[in-house]
């Protein structure tokens, strides 16, 4: 059998033991130290070189995205009796950490173009949470969802108009841009992730992109469980373990080296399947809806035309009967993601829907991407493909 097609797999630079090696000679092997700086330092320069004003922001490196978004939350004043919107379209991470707070999660749908959240349904779902339940919401969390990214002017319209903070779940889009600037960089806060599948890695982590010098202090304080600068220890509000490791920060700097090459990497898989794919009746791709979108293409994800007939269909449905057969390959895929909305554990949530995220979820795969696949892996992703075709 051919060697496995994974969807995403971590690439070293080859520089990342340079940098571990450093700290084991100098001892540099516990949670914080000079590479979590310098890694922080490295993202800085990274997102928040355009435009100018942006240097006010800061970034504090931490154990994983889901630690940024709660401890994002908790910076906003999220807590009981609270409600965080939501894009129903997403992994669970982006509203777990709603919970962790006391908070309720509202989810809003998506807009057919990006995937992403749907401006005019979240306008309306404001309006009917302020009807409903005599407050505004606490905040919002829109997401770009495999790299690309969102109507944000619009959505940070309805935020201004409403008064509510936006939190950017940026964890699938390092790199990605809109109009120019940054994903993650237009909310008052931002959140990464440097999972182990993520557009770089330092193995597990993330990051909180602060909108000034005293939030940064307020999110690092936190985050090191809140412990106050005395000669005792002397703790004045409830912290959290949530600094990166040093030894993880190393990774993320050997990593940083190769930023830009990994993220002209995902946009050339996703070039050369728009080529492949351009005389396959019944497949379309995720693509940038416009020349302000400049998605990382995190993941490649495809969509089948409700008229597209594909081999034993009939019972499991098409994306899990192209993604049996794509394992058949040794190919790995993935379903688009369930929406929150549809998900067990929040199904007794507030949701405003409008029929895309389902309509997705049930026509879409994400395919590999990522600097493991090359031409020979391209070419035998969509081979398989076709083959799945009737």
């Amino acid at each position: 059998m051919s060697d496995r097609i994974l969807l995403c797999l971590c690439h070293m630079s080859g520089k990342e033991m340079d940098f571990i090696n450093e700290a084991f000679a100098d001892n540099w092997v516990v949670p914080l130290g000079p590479n979590v700086n310098g890694f922080e330092k490295d993202l800085e320069k990274f997102f928040l070189s355009y435009p100018p004003g942006l240097e006010r922001k800061r970034i504090v490196a931490l154990a994983s995205g889901t630690a940024a978004i709660h401890l994002g939350l908790v910076a906003l004043g999220a807590g009981r009796d609270d409600e965080v919107i939501v894009q129903s379209f997403t992994f669970s991470a982006s509203a777990n950490p709603v919970t962790y707070v006391g908070a309720t999660p509202v989810f809003v749908d998506s807009e057919p173009d990006t995937w992403n959240m749907d401006p005019a349904l979240l306008d309306h779902a404001i309006a009917d949470r302020i009807q409903k339940t005599g407050k505004k919401p606490k905040a919002i969390i829109p997401v770009y969802l495999y790299g690309m990214p969102a109507k944000i002017s619009e959505i940070l319209e309805v935020a201004e108009k409403w008064g509510i903070p936006v939190l950017e779940d940026s964890a699938e889009a390092f790199g990605s841009r809109y109009k120019g600037r940054m994903c993650g960089t237009f909310g008052e806060y931002g959140i990464l992730s440097f999972n182990g599948n993520k557009m770089i890695t330092t193995s597990g982590g993330g990051a909180l992109i602060c909108p000034d010098e005293e939030k940064w202090k307020l999110a690092m304080n936190y985050a090191t469980q809140s412990r106050e600068p005395y000669p005792w220890y002397q703790h004045e509000r409830i912290g959290y373990n949530y600094r990166l490791s040093n030894i993880s920060a190393c990774i993320g700097q050997g990593q940083m080296t190769i930023a830009e090459e990994h993220i002209a990497h995902h946009r050339h898989v996703q070039e050369r399947y728009r080529e492949l794919f351009s005389g396959v009746e019944g497949i379309s791709l995720h693509e940038n809806p416009g020349p302000e979108f400049d998605s990382n293409f995190w993941l490649c994800a495809i969509t089948l035309s409700p008229e597209l007939r594909v081999k034993e269909a009939d019972s499991c449905g098409k994306p899990e009967a192209m993604r049996r057969n794509l394992e058949r390959h040794n190919i790995e895929s993935r379903h688009l993601w369930k929406p929150m909305h549809l998900q067990p554990v929040f199904s007794k949530c507030p949701s405003y829907v409008n029929g895309v995220s389902e309509d997705l979820f049930s026509r879409g795969l994400c395919i590999p991407a990522g600097p493991w696949v090359g031409e020979k892996e391209i070419a035998r992703v969509v081979e398989a493909i076709k083959e799945s075709i009737v």
